[in-house]
């Protein structure tokens, strides 16, 4: 079984091999556990992966460096859900959590972080960052965060946490200018008063540094990116088909 937010390549009633899917959000702890007592009773080895965010590490108060699969916080909202999940390794269950940078990009994206900080520039006439910018958030393809999850359900151990982060960190700065030229709007810093009225639901998390490695992850299941990055570089920044066009800034119908 699969519980996830976004995996466009896997849909319920299909199998992957001999295993059937079911596609479901879940973060509350008794969904989870009530799904892992059902796996536990029906043999060992059955695989139960879920979403969770990269973004919790942070929350956690991991900053300063990369962030890693080691990491974990010990308890807190949808961390409660990870670490029961995680716990059923012990149980026999093969589960996993597959951890989702705050931008997860492409033109499938149309509801998350990405689209909505192009919304917040098209709204206010001018695209922010708070206070210098200087922040870094991860980021990584749909698509690529597609795969991992099949990678998931098919080979990770069990009690495995997963980076789906092709881009490590993104300065917050550096992401508002790549908004800015595709909208033709100006950049601009957010005094802290201002930043729950720019960022309104993303308040909270606006500020937070959350540079991410993957590397384990890549080692242990063989899973590179193979989709562009949000902003290898400022001129790939500006040109990738898929980046801020692809996530809805060329779209003039497309989240306003």
């Amino acid at each position: 079984m699969v519980v996830a937010q976004v995996i466009p390549d896997v849909h319920a009633g299909e199998h992957v091999g001999d295993v059937p899917v079911g596609v479901a959000e879940v973060h509350q702890v008794g969904a989870v556990e009530a799904m892992g007592d059902a796996l536990a009773g029906s043999g060992t080895g059955k695989p139960l992966v879920i979403a969770s965010g990269t973004l919790m590490l942070a929350l956690g108060g991991i900053s300063g460096r990369a962030g890693t699969e080691a990491d974990f916080v010990p308890s807190g909202p949808r961390i409660d859900t990870e670490n029961a999940v995680i716990a059923m390794a012990e149980r026999g269950v093969r589960s996993s959590a597959v951890r989702l940078p705050p931008l997860v990009h492409s033109d499938l994206d149309h509801h998350g972080f990405t689209p909505a900080l192009i919304g917040f520039a098209r709204a206010k006439g001018y695209s922010g960052y708070p206070g210098d910018g200087a922040n870094r958030w991860p980021a990584g393809h749909t698509l690529d965060a597609a795969r991992l999850f099949r990678l998931a359900l098919e080979k990770a151990p069990a009690g495995s946490r997963l980076h789906a982060v092709g881009d490590e960190g993104i300065p917050l700065r550096e992401i508002a200018a790549a908004i800015a030229r595709n909208l033709d709007v100006p950049t601009k810093s957010v005094p802290a008063e201002e930043v729950p009225d720019y960022f309104q639901f993303l308040a909270t998390f606006i500020g937070l540094d959350n540079l991410t490695s993957s590397a384990r992850t890549r080692e242990l299941l063989g899973w590179e990116p193979a989709h562009p990055g949000l902003s290898p570089t400022p001129t790939q920044a500006t040109t990738s088909p898929d980046l801020y066009g692809g996530s809805g800034v060329r779209d003039p119908g497309f989240c306003r």
